[in-house]
């Protein structure tokens, strides 16, 4: 009997690691869901009114922005994204909301506008390499495609017409 249990325990031992591994190797597969920007405080985004308003209590209620627009109105835009991913894969869009105050010319809330995830542009890339316009050359050609050109007309060394004259009709 004695030996049945020093089995037992290496058995149990096995079991044990075997378990553990198992357990890390799931919690490599889990997901991850992160949070960038600002957090909506949808009581707080609801107490802001137009006409009420002005930049200073939005400011005292929302906090600064997270960016003011550049050009045009000076809109404030508040980013929230939330944001999930699988171990190492690329993490893609969950929850998005934009919250944008427009400011009337004398600094007062305008309006307040919502956008979620359907502003989001989805872009996907098409190959591993970047279409361009103009002409495609072989290796060959990048590398021998400039001997004898150096000096051609037109290519700024020497050849072409100079303007003897002073004025802009060569007189």
């Amino acid at each position: 009997m004695p030996q049945f249990s020093r089995h037992s325990r290496h058995g149990r031992l096995l079991i044990a690691v075997g378990l553990s591994a198992m357990l890390l190797g799931t919690s490599a597969c889990t997901r991850i869901r992160t949070h960038q920007g600002y957090q909506v405080d949808k009581l707080l985004v609801d107490s802001v009114q137009p006409g009420i308003d002005n930049r200073a209590s939005v400011e005292g209620t929302l906090g600064r922005p997270s960016f003011v627009s550049q050009f045009g109105e000076q809109d404030w835009y508040y980013v929230s994204r939330t944001m999930r991913s699988l171990a190492f894969s690329n993490p893609k869009p969950v929850e998005q909301t934009v919250l944008r105050v427009r400011f009337d010319p004398a600094g007062n809330v305008a309006a307040v506008d919502r956008m979620g995830l359907e502003q989001v542009a989805r872009i996907s890339p098409s190959g591993d390499k970047t279409p361009t316009l103009g002409r495609h050359r072989s290796l060959f050609d990048e590398i021998f495609g400039n001997i004898g050109a150096v000096g051609a007309g037109g290519m700024g060394g020497a050849g072409g017409g100079s303007n003897t004259g002073g004025g802009p009709n060569g007189s």
